[in-house]
């Protein structure tokens, strides 16, 4: 079964990006693989970033913009009452 891109984690996502750039970087790919290997690490990277984004967005939410903290609000998840 082949995992959607909201499906797999984080971690696993740089993980298979970092083993696809070494074996790019190794040089010994077939062009064909390597294009393929390509296309593969974007769509990964594509993944981290929006993770990263979706993070960060909670954070600040959590934060606020102007670094104070919010008092924990279980009623919505823990997220700041806006």
């Amino acid at each position: 079964m082949k995992e959607t891109k909201q499906e797999i984690k984080f971690e696993e996502a740089i993980s298979r990006l970092e083993e696809i750039v070494r074996r790019l970087e190794s040089g010994d790919v077939p062009l064909e693989d390597a294009i393929s290997l390509y296309k593969k690490g974007m769509e990964l990277s594509a993944v981290c970033h929006g993770k990263l984004q979706s993070a960060e967005k909670q954070l600040v939410t959590l934060i606020g913009e102007d670094g104070s903290q919010a008092p924990f609000n279980p009623a919505n998840g823990g997220m700041r009452d806006e």
